[in-house]
């Protein structure tokens, strides 16, 4: 899969312990519109996506995840690599976060099941949205009040940019 682009916050030093916690993420495109996950509490958008866990597939992890999510369904035969993005920055645990999110373009089922959210998902209102494009980078650049470090934004924004030029 290729490389997309890297982000990388500079604000760590070399030898510090590493976390490695990669993530895959559905790019789902309808009439123009991104299907993504809008935190409702802090108002980002977000690629449905997350932690690919220990012993499974990207595209396991995939599937998944945008079910958990978003309540999508995907379709296996669908799949297609997009591309990754490697980001690295100081842990909140002390030491270096170091992720490389794995895009996959894919269709969905038309239905919608139920989410199985995480406290903290719960907690932020996560739901989906087909989104305007334009709008996401929007939103993602001016978000107020987050915890989350702003790099996990931009790196949304950028991606969302680049399926925009082509």
């Amino acid at each position: 899969m290729k490389l997309l682009f890297d982000l990388d916050g500079h604000d760590y030093e070399p030898d510090w312990k590493r976390y490695v916690r990669n993530s895959s993420r559905g790019i789902i495109i309808r009439n123009g519109l991104i299907g993504m996950v809008h935190s409702t509490k802090f108002d980002y958008y977000k690629f449905p996506g997350g932690g690919i866990e220990k012993g499974e597939s990207r595209v396991e992890a995939l599937i998944r995840e945008v079910a958990e999510e978003a309540g999508l369904v995907v379709l296996r035969s669908t799949i297609r690599p997009y591309g990754y993005v490697h980001r690295i920055q100081k842990s909140n645990k002390g030491g270096i976060f170091v992720q490389d999110n794995y895009y996959f373009l894919c269709d969905v089922e038309n239905e919608i099941v139920s989410q199985c959210l995480d406290g903290y998902e719960a907690a932020e209102n996560y739901a989906l949205e087909f989104v305007d494009p334009i709008l996401a980078i929007q939103k993602n650049r001016n978000v107020q009040g987050s915890p989350y470090n702003p790099m996990m934004f931009e790196r949304e924004a950028r991606v969302l940019e680049m399926l925009m030029d082509e």
